[in-house]
């Protein structure tokens, strides 16, 4: 990432970029396609060798299989092998992606990311006009596998950081741990790092032919048993080499480690592309004691299931008494038309260009208390709307300029009542500007809140004419 990447905003790819390569499982050849694409799209992929090119979203509710990486289904169609593209695209601060490939699988490359940010680093990334809304993890999420033996947790912090320990009991391996501060370092510390199997793993594949676009240069073999000449001449055969050897650290001598930990980095690298499933960008701390692919997934749901929970809290409007109002009841009649009994906002508490909050205390003496329910009373739902464009009135006004103005009701749209508001219920109008004021024309997405209760919301559109 460029010193000047605003991580508040959300990015895609400058053009269109390709890539092919073989799938390590399936030994499909594919070429594969980043696309950039609008904000709020996300991550999405597409079968084009499909009839209808179906489209499967990256998201961890459709995981099907985690056997040997990550594979999601939906609308007939699966695809597999994400992880290490999608590690690439969030590790590179890339939020909207559409990923085109003509194949089942992701092309394996070299076992590592490093191929990925290359492509994206030659299609360019480019900021667009939209907010990258983050996820802060507020509470402590724990998950845990008794069976593999697995422990992970995601805690609060400034930013998006990842450790990852991993102990296989291997003399090989020992006990190994990566750390991702930030984001920005992903490209140089962890894009570079390849799978790795043990040799046990790749005879049991190769038996079975799972690993048909396997080649020796794209994954790490650890060798943590004697191997006789027999099963050299084997393994020369199958990856046409002339000749493998067991280096004397326990690795065939295929290539050399990128770092010494490579393999804890690798399994980082995972757990970045696995949580890139819960669709949502975060902030927090997750650590991961020997991560694999089933129970990252079953973390990137528990993640996602918590933002869900909390994201209805996100942006509730804090309503502290104590504190002396933006505006009074005095101010708001100089501004709005409105009189007893229509005068439904009591002062304002927030304002700035794109939001106003509004405060309507609703007491048992409302006049239409007498006529709604008046032995349960209830405000009205529409007067929970005509408070919310009273608020909003101000607000458009108030960006208006110089002189006196009305506004006007042209169309109301995604009206829904959630929550009753009865007397003694402070109410908070909450109004957000949904697009630019253009030619007097004013949209804006409402909300009424009892507490951190939504109690009524609707988009709504009005026209401010001059008196």
């Amino acid at each position: 990432m460029n010193s000047d990447f605003n991580p508040d905003k959300q990015h895609t790819l400058n053009a269109p970029v390709s890539i092919s390569g073989t799938g390590l499982h399936t030994g499909v050849m594919a070429t594969l396609t980043l696309n950039p694409a609008a904000p709020g799209f996300g991550f999405q992929f597409k079968r084009i060798d499909l009839p209808n090119q179906p489209i499967i979203k990256a998201d961890c509710d459709l995981v099907t299989d985690v056997s040997r990486g990550t594979t999601l289904e939906a609308n007939g169609a699966k695809i597999s092998t994400v992880e290490h593209v999608l590690a690439a695209l969030v590790g590179m601060g890339v939020d909207n992606c559409l990923l085109e490939i003509n194949g089942p699988e992701m092309p394996i490359m070299d076992g590592s990311s490093a191929p990925f940010v290359a492509l994206i680093e030659e299609a360019g990334i480019t900021e667009q006009d939209a907010e990258k809304v983050w996820y802060d993890i507020e509470d402590n999420i724990y998950h845990y596998d008794e069976e593999k033996r697995v422990e992970m947790v995601a805690m609060p912090a400034a930013e998006y950081q990842v450790t990852t320990l991993i102990d296989f009991n291997s003399p090989v391996l020992g006990t190994q741990h990566a750390g991702l501060k930030q984001m920005s370092d992903f490209k140089k510390e962890i894009a570079p790092c390849r799978t790795f199997c043990f040799l046990h793993e790749l005879e049991m594949l190769l038996d079975n032919n799972l690993i048909k676009g396997g080649d020796i240069n794209n994954a790490i073999v650890i060798v943590d048993k004697k191997v006789d000449d027999k099963e050299m001449e084997r393994l020369n055969k199958i990856f046409k080499k002339d000749k493998i050897e067991v280096k004397s650290e326990g690795y065939l001598n295929n290539l050399e480690l990128r770092f010494p930990n490579e393999p804890a980095r690798h399994k980082l690298l995972d757990v970045v592309g696995d949580l890139a499933l819960i669709g949502y960008p975060i902030k927090g701390r997750i650590i991961a004691n020997r991560p694999g692919h089933s129970s990252n997934v079953e973390f990137a749901k528990k993640i996602k299931h918590y933002i869900k929970k909390n994201k209805q809290n996100k942006g509730i409007p804090v309503y502290d008494p104590s504190m002396p109002p933006v505006h009074d009841y005095q101010f708001i009649e100089k501004t709005l038309p409105h009189r007893f009994p229509f005068a439904l906002v009591d002062k304002v508490i927030e304002l700035s260009d794109t939001q106003i909050v509004g405060i309507k205390n609703v007491t048992i003496n409302e006049w239409f208390f007498q006529g709604h329910f008046p032995g349960n009373p209830v405000m009205p739902g529409v007067l929970q709307i005509e408070a919310l464009a009273q608020c909003g009135g101000i607000l458009a006004i108030n960006l208006s300029g110089e002189g006196q103005y009305d506004t006007y009701f042209l169309k109301i749209d995604n009206c829904k009542f959630k929550s009753m508001v009865k007397p003694g219920d402070t109410l908070i109008l909450k109004m957000e500007l949904s697009a630019p004021i253009r030619r007097g024309i004013c949209e804006m997405r409402g909300t009424t809140y009892v507490g951190n209760r939504i109690c009524a919301e609707a988009d709504m559109v009005a026209q401010i004419v001059k008196r």
